[in-house]
Formats: structure tokens, C-alpha cells, sequence
């Protein structure tokens, strides 16, 4: 009998940017009488059916960009015999399609580290029960991943979380829903441990896969003083000491590392906490911008952040700190008009963006945006075939809708071809060259170059013809650059790193945590699209 931990995917590129972490998190939170578990990330190769055997458990992860092929997955698990469990952020929204369209025997319900472990042992009395709800676990819970299971040739970047939970209430993200607006933080003595681990088998880039870095803002702290919230403020002081103390011992260990985070904009207002990343080697950040205009940044319910010259000055206030942004805009919102692309890539260019992603807007399940959307389809649902466009995560790929809601002044078609030229623009090789210039030296510039276009090739979809003809020629171009970017990423093993003494004992039970549910978007330093 044999555990199988599965990482969907329909594309598969034989070399991956970022580990999929849960995969490694679970790995650890997998009872040791049934022996190390079989990890298969679908983004490297596809499973194959045949190592699959009767009374073997299949955990199954998936988020609502993957749950059709991760359903597939699970119905050949089942006809071959074996236990069958769901989890992840979309099995948590909607557990029983998991019953319905991947014959699940279980389905583990929000963090998993414990719940995982109760649905192996129950599966293996052959009696699991239907849900496994596994909360919200504190941050002294998560737990650090099995890394000794990587195979070290398949990733470019480690990923190792910190923190779970956002303050923010944007109307795109599921995060502040799912895994809720309180930081749930892990000890920093932990987090280095598991960065060292990673280390000392080779790897040097790493992404801190947190859904905020920057928990605590100037302005939260400056609130819980005017109104006098002492209790509120001893809290909030205490969470961005602790990213301090995290900062500082990060910036203790060797120099040739590489990290990269996600952070909201407010962050540029924060000099201190922009130099201490920068002295940790926290090199950029996923900073989510959205809009260039204050209409559409109040569609997002993201009025925080500046717009225009502003917004460009505070981009440009983190290269300054010696951090660089990737920014994330989304195309598609109601206040968007055909100037807005032109305006949005100006934009970029101008306040100096290190990488850029632009998104066309997809109401996530758990969002604002989709509960607005699901009431708005109720009375008249729009079906594609059988299916309802409200649950277009079912609809098979090649004929799924690139935009799902209606604009009000622009076609999908126009979205989606005006969206497609300013990646083309702001990743032509022109722009790329000039950005490149950040990079220390011609090995970390020819890197630069080739991730640029890597990431523009595996991400920028918006426009990719449906002919299957063009897609392949497409998929195998990004698998050779894939295995090309790998090898400048690889970096020597350094063994005989140690960790630090720390003053205080942290038990086995204190370096717990992370989830069963993995990431709605594969956490990568690209970071694909806005967090469901």
C-alpha cells in the first residue's frame, strides 16, 4: 500500500519555476506506518495510472484553476481501487463536486496538517469519513516540509511560508475568506531552520509564499493609537516585530541567497521595513497594483492604493530600497476603456517595473466578485453546453470562455486581444534588455532574459489560439527554456551550513505547520494570476 500525494496539472513542462509546497508539507503531516509517500507534480510530468494500485490513498489538492483535471485524476484513482481524498482551497468551497466529479471517498476541509493524517489512518481501516475539517491552525502548527523527498533537477525556486491570512478585504481574493484577516505567523526560528535545510541541499532562490508579508501597515498601527486600542496595538506591534526578528536573522545567512515575497502597495509608505527586506535579501516582491486609476482601483475595494503619478512614484520608492516590484494588473473591470491597456503598460515602464503580469479579471469562487456575479447570473444563468458559466472551472478547456462577465463597453474578444499586446510590449526583447540592467553581472542578466520570456510564455494565455498545432509548438518551446532558465538557477549544496543556537528549544510540535489546501495559484516568484 502506498500513498500518493497529487499535484494537478494540464501542462506539463518537465522543469517547474516554484515547488508546489503543500506537496512537501503533507509529505511531512503523512503518518510514518504507511512509509515515505509518492509525490507527483503534474506541472513536471503527467501520473501514470499504472502506479496506482488497489488500497493505495491518493491525496489530490486543488485550486479552481486545476480542480477539472484534478476530478480526472481522481476517477482513475478510484476505478484502479484506491482511497480517493480531496483537498485544497476549491474542495473547501465546494465539496461535494469533489464527490460528484472526482468520486471522492473524503474530502479534508481548509488546513490539513492534522486532518490530512486522521484521513490516512481511517483510510487505512477502510473507514474514512466523508469531511475532515481542518480549520484554521495557529502559526506554532505549520509545518515545515519534506524536502529530502525534491527531486533537486525538477525546480528553480524553493518555497517556505511564514505567514497565513490577510488584513485586506480586496474584492478579487478569496484569502481574507478562506484563511482569513488575522495574521496567523510562524516562529521565525522555524522558518530559517527549514531555509537552511534548503540550503544545505542546493537551493539558494526562495519564495516566502505568503499571502501578505507585510501584515502590519504605518497606517494600522497609527488607527490603533488614535482610537486609543491599546490591546489592538500591542498586537499588531508584536506580529511586525517578529517580521523584524525574521528579517534579521534571514539577513544572517549566506549572502549568495535569493528571496521573494508578496506584499501589499501600502509597503512603499515604509522605508524601515523596505530596507530591512532589502538587508535580508528579500530582492522583490509580488505587489498586487490592479489599476492605474482610482475608478478602478474602487472597483477592487483596493481605494488604498495610490493611482497615477502617485502610484508611480511609489513603485518606483521600492527600487529605491533595493526591492523590485513584479506588478500585477487586471484588465476586464467595469471602469476599463480601450485607453486603459496603453495607459496601464506606460504605466509599468515608467515606474520602473522589474516584471509585470497582466490578468484578465476571473470572479474566483469565495470572492466578493463572485458572489456578486453568481447573483447576477441567478435568474437567467448563461450556459456553455451543459454547464452554467458560473461554474466555468467544469467546462472543458478548449472551449471555455477566456472572460466570464460581461463589460460594458468592450467585446471579451477585445479584452483579450488588448491584453495580449501589452505583454508582447512590455516583454519584447528591447524592454527586457533595459530591465536586465538590474542584475549584478552577464550570467544573472542572460537569466533574466530567459526567465522574462519563460514567464511570459508559460502565463500570457490570454491570446493563445485554440489550434492544437500552435499550443504544442508553444508548450515545447517553454519546456526548453524551462530546462535552460534551470540550469542557471542551480546553485552548490552547502552541506555543512548550520543553523543558529537559538536561545530557546523549539519542540518538534512548534515547528508545525502549513495546509492541505494548497495556494488557489501556484505560489511561484511569477506569480501567475491575482490569489483567489
Amino acid at each position: 500500500m502506498s500513498v500518493h500525494l497529487v499535484n494537478p496539472s494540464d501542462n506539463s513542462f518537465g522543469t517547474a519555476v516554484i515547488t508546489p509546497r503543500w506537496l512537501f508539507v503533507l509529505a511531512a503531516a503523512t503518518p510514518s506506518i504507511v512509509g515515505d509517500p509518492i509525490l507527483i507534480d503534474e506541472s513536471l510530468e503527467q501520473i501514470i495510472p499504472e502506479s496506482i494500485h488497489a488500497g493505495d490513498i491518493v491525496g489530490i489538492s486543488v485550486h479552481t484553476g486545476n480542480a477539472l483535471r484534478g476530478y480526472e485524476v481522481g476517477r482513475v484513482a478510484r476505478e484502479r481501487g484506491a482511497w480517493v481524498v480531496y483537498g485544497g482551497i476549491h474542495a473547501t468551497l465546494f465539496p461535494e463536486e469533489a464527490f460528484e466529479r472526482g468520486h471522492a471517498h473524503a474530502v479534508v476541509k481548509g488546513d490539513g496538517d492534522i486532518a490530512w493524517g486522521k484521513a490516512v489512518t481511517d483510510c487505512l481501516a477502510g473507514a474514512p469519513a466523508k469531511i475532515y475539517d481542518g480549520g484554521r491552525i495557529g502559526g506554532t502548527e505549520f509545518l515545515a516540509a519534506r524536502w529530502d523527498l525534491i527531486p533537486r533537477d525538477k525546480y528553480m525556486w524553493a518555497s517556505v511560508q511564514t505567514i497565513r491570512g490577510c488584513p485586506k478585504h480586496c474584492s478579487f481574493c478569496s484569502v481574507w475568506r478562506t484563511d482569513g484577516q488575522k495574521p496567523r505567523q510562524r516562529a521565525f526560528q522555524s522558518v530559517i531552520d527549514e531555509i537552511v535545510n534548503l540550503r544545505r541541499i542546493g537551493f539558494r532562490f526562495i519564495a516566502l509564499a505568503d499571502d501578505n508579508f507585510y501584515p502590519v501597515t504605518l497606517t494600522d498601527l497609527r488607527l490603533a493609537r488614535e482610537q486609543n486600542n491599546f490591546a489592538k496595538l500591542e498586537e499588531l506591534t508584536a506580529i511586525r516585530a517578529e517580521r523584524f526578528l525574521l528579517m534579521a536573522e534571514l539577513a544572517k545567512l549566506p549572502h549568495d541567497m535569493v528571496f521573494f515575497t508578496q506584499i501589499t502597495m501600502e509597503a512603499g509608505e515604509d522605508g524601515e521595513y523596505l530596507d530591512a527586506m532589502r538587508k535580508a535579501n528579500i530582492k522583490g516582491a509580488l505587489v498586487g497594483v490592479e489599476a492605474v486609476t482610482p475608478e478602478g482601483l474602487k472597483a477592487v475595494f483596493k481605494d488604498f492604493n495610490y493611482s497615477g503619478d502617485a502610484l508611480a512614484r511609489q513603485l518606483q520608492t521600492f527600487n529605491k530600497h533595493g526591492v523590485h516590484v513584479l506588478g500585477s494588473f487586471i484588465f476586464g473591470l467595469p471602469t476599463d476603456k480601450p485607453t486603459t491597456f496603453d495607459a496601464t503598460v506606460d504605466m509599468a515602464l515608467k515606474a520602473g517595473v522589474t516584471f509585470a503580469q497582466f490578468v484578465m479579471m476571473t470572479p474566483f469562487p469565495g470572492t466578493v466578485d463572485f458572489v456578486r456575479w453568481e447573483k447576477e447570473q441567478a435568474e437567467a444563468p448563461e450556459m456553455v453546453g451543459e454547464i452554467p458559466i458560473t461554474r466555468y472551472w467544469l467546462i472543458p478547456t478548449a472551449i471555455r470562455p477566456k472572460m466570464f462577465t460581461p463589460h460594458p463597453s468592450m467585446s471579451s474578444g477585445e479584452i483579450s486581444e488588448r491584453t495580449q499586446k501589452v505583454w508582447d510590449r512590455f516583454y519584447d526583447w528591447p524592454s527586457i534588455w533595459q530591465r536586465s540592467a538590474c542584475t549584478p553581472n552577464l550570467r544573472a542578466r542572460v537569466a533574466f532574459m530567459f526567465l522574462s520570456k519563460l514567464y511570459r510564455q508559460m502565463y500570457a494565455g490570454t491570446g493563445i489560439s485554440t489550434d492544437s498545432a500552435r499550443r504544442k509548438k508553444s508548450k515545447t518551446w517553454a519546456r526548453w527554456t524551462a530546462k535552460q532558465c534551470r540550469k542557471l538557477f542551480q546553485a552548490k549544496p552547502m552541506p555543512q551550513l548550520q543553523s543558529p543556537a537559538w536561545e530557546l528549544a523549539f519542540s518538534a510540535s512548534n515547528t508545525r505547520g502549513a495546509a492541505f489546501l494548497g495556494p488557489q495559484h501556484e505560489p511561484a516568484p511569477f506569480v501567475i494570476i491575482p490569489k483567489q
